[in-house]
């Protein structure tokens, strides 16, 4: 079902004063509203849902202002939430006619929403911050033929990746998907794993390594234990087989799997994020950074910055 939009009815509560009638209207906020192209956004934002019997998902205006607002303030979802409840320009931005005492939505629905929208729809935001400026005058077409490109690091919050903790980490998540999905493998390696996992940390930190390589031998013996043991109940399976996250859990676990240290190509550094690389931006504190590389590109006349990159999504300030 598509989402009910907001109009202005221009109706009064007699226990209520409308919004427009105790803020200033010359507000910086008042003023950004009036001037964004909502009907744009919700045409391009709305293309997402299809007319389905269901619960109508929350309006475009307000979810849309709430990511301008965040990005605009560089503010977390929870502080965002905070603020709308407290901040009356914040609520006549996102389309509400009366002061809301409580949120109207909840903030695991800007998750949600960015997540339906995916990159190429939140791109709409970036192109009408531009139609807002070029309307203001704040740039001028001119000023947008000359950009300055420039790459970075985002780092991930991810563990450091060791071949050890890797493997074992795989075997886990495997046997954790498998009792999900009520799949009965054969052996879970629990508690070898585990020793095995603390005896490679030891004899690697003594710089033992003949026995840190056999504990390591073992934890790969186990991960492929179990990739195999899964793969045979799997086999014929069709029910099982269309489980993605099993499915996806077990194309990654045969990656680490196969994996070498100074293999070429791209490696699995973390199995939550699989995205992350290894990147080596020539820092002298930092040789290595894991993470993913992002693009930053600006006017070369005013500092807004857009900042995106292909596995990540889009990360920007749009107003």
């Amino acid at each position: 079902m598509r989402p009910k939009e907001r109009r202005d009815s221009g109706q009064a509560d007699l226990l209520r004063s409308r919004l427009d009638a105790i803020i200033d209207m010359n507000h910086a906020l008042v003023k950004l509203a009036r001037t964004i192209d909502w009907s744009f956004l919700e045409e391009r934002f709305g293309a997402v849902y299809e007319d389905k019997p269901g619960r109508p998902p929350l309006p475009t205006r307000l979810m849309a202002g709430l990511a301008i607002l965040k990005h605009t303030y560089d503010l977390s979802d929870e502080v965002l939430c905070e603020r709308w409840v407290e901040n009356p320009y914040y609520q006549f931005f996102c389309g509400e006619e009366f002061f809301q005492h409580r949120l109207v939505f909840d903030r695991s629905s800007l998750t949600r929403w960015r997540q339906r929208m995916g990159e190429e729809k939140l791109q709409a935001l970036l192109q009408e911050s531009l139609s807002v400026a070029t309307k203001t005058e704040a740039i001028k077409p001119s000023d947008l033929n000359r950009v300055i490109v420039d790459t970075t690091v985002q780092p991930k919050n991810v563990m450091f990746p060791t071949d050890a903790r890797l493997l074992n980490r795989a075997r886990e998540i495997l046997v954790r998907l498998a009792k999900r999905y009520d799949i009965k493998v054969r052996q879970s390696y629990a508690r070898v794993g585990k020793f095995a996992l603390i005896k490679h940390q030891r004899y690697a930190h003594a710089k033992q390594f003949k026995r840190a390589n056999r504990a390591l031998g073992k934890l790969r013996t186990y991960l492929g234990r179990v990739i195999r043991d899964i793969a045979r109940k799997l086999d014929g399976n069709a029910d099982l087989l269309g489980k993605i996250a099993l499915g996806r859990m077990l194309a990654l676990a045969r990656r680490v799997l196969d994996q070498q240290q100074r293999q070429r190509g791209p490696k699995v550094y973390s199995l939550h994020a699989p995205e992350v690389e290894c990147i080596g931006k020539g820092k002298a504190h930092r040789p290595y950074e894991f993470g993913v590389k992002v693009s930053i590109a600006t006017t070369l006349a005013h500092q807004g910055r857009p900042v995106r990159h292909p596995r990540e999504g889009v990360a920007r300030q749009p107003l």
